[in-house]
């Protein structure tokens, strides 16, 4: 057999584990992974290694599939041996070291006990103030934030959970649903996200194929989030609440410009999936969808539109109000009320940073909340 037959038929085996998984056949869908692999090594070993891009995208493929099927040592081996000949394209190297430190990583998980739910979230964030490997702390700290609070919000619609305005998720969710942490190899500034899976089953029982999904669930939330048109977000989310609180959130993933210009996600065991690129404009589009959402009552339609621009300093939203700070306009600190329908964990990164809100003004000066946002 030559390369495009064995080709084929990894691709075919590659196929048959995807279904697997999604029916939530996980034993199923590896052995199929580590029979998709083997073809795969086997369209390398007859493949002419002058074509240094076909040989570098199979090289990637098999090591990526191994590791799929988890069979850890395989992948190690053939990424090892194929970086060794030095016949590589630089990006088929770097794909292959990334494999390695996931490889790595897992075996330090196996040794301690640790599972994750299959899949793993990469964000990049890039220009303005972002320089290779580095960024200011407050940022990165804030997406890491709405990533996390976009996980727990998936895991609670996935189990069919009440919507939650106030408060954290429950401490069960917490303790059974912990996100990790990861660093990542070179990049802008990039920084990966896994979520530890669950313990014990009480929680969930009969629920495993939807939880093994919720990074895949998080890819297609966020996606249809970042689309002009959000019909696919309304076939994925029926719940309007769950709808609306995913695309505040991820409309403060995206940059306005100042501080950061782009912020990517993408797969990081997928290497070949499309990243989810948030721009400026991807703000707007989201801001236009949730305006066009919220219809203006009588009284509003009467009252003057204004945006104003400042420090959230104090909130609660308890007794309906959040106060912002202008330094740079009058160095007022001004009350905004009736924010009843503000979620606690959108509007809790923004404490103390930089937000745009947009308010009704009634004629005695009065600040009614309409919306906030972050301001990079």
């Amino acid at each position: 057999m030559n390369w495009t037959k064995y080709h084929s038929e990894s691709e075919k085996l590659a196929s048959q584990a995807e279904a697997a998984l999604k029916d939530g056949k996980l034993e199923e869908a590896e052995r199929l992974y580590q029979l998709a692999a083997d073809a795969e090594a086997r369209a390398l070993s007859v493949l002419d290694q002058t074509k240094k891009r076909t040989f570098g995208i199979t090289a990637v493929s098999a090591a990526s599939l191994y590791f799929k099927g988890k069979d850890f040592g395989n992948a190690e081996q053939t990424a090892y041996k194929y970086l060794a000949t030095n016949k590589l394209p630089s990006f088929a190297a770097e794909q292959l070291q990334s494999i390695l430190q996931s490889i790595w990583n897992e075996k330090i998980f196996q040794r301690a006990g640790i599972e994750f739910v299959k899949g793993a979230v990469l964000v990049s964030v890039s220009g303005g103030l972002v320089v290779p490997g580095g960024a200011p702390l407050d940022l990165i700290h804030r997406k890491v934030d709405e990533v996390k609070n976009i996980f727990y919000r998936i895991i609670e619609m996935l189990l069919n959970c009440p919507f939650r305005r106030r408060g954290l998720p429950s401490s069960e969710i917490q303790d059974q649903f912990r996100p990790w942490l990861f660093q990542t190899d070179r990049g802008s500034y990039r920084f990966a996200v896994r979520v530890q899976k669950p313990s014990q089953t009480s929680l969930l029982p009969d629920r495993t194929p939807e939880i093994e999904d919720v990074t895949q669930k998080f890819f297609e939330v966020v996606e249809a989030s970042a689309q002009d048109t959000h019909e696919k977000l309304e076939e994925i989310v029926p719940n309007s609440e769950y709808r609306e609180s995913f695309l505040k959130i991820t409309r403060n993933l995206a940059p306005t410009g100042k501080s950061f210009e782009r912020l990517e996600i993408k797969s990081a065991t997928d290497i070949e999936a499309a990243p989810i690129v948030f721009l400026p404009e991807s703000r707007e589009a989201i801001n236009k969808t949730l305006r066009a959402s919220k219809k203006k009552t009588e009284e509003e339609s009467e009252l003057k539109e204004e945006q104003l621009s400042g420090i959230l300093r104090n909130l609660s939203l308890d007794k309906d109000w959040i106060e912002i700070h202008t330094p740079e306009k009058d160095h007022r600190t001004i009350r905004i009320s009736q924010t009843g329908d503000m979620i606690d964990d959108i509007v809790g990164p923004m404490v103390n940073q930089r937000v745009l809100v947009d308010v009704f003004v009634k004629p005695d000066g009065t600040y009614l909340f309409r919306d906030i946002q972050s301001e990079e």
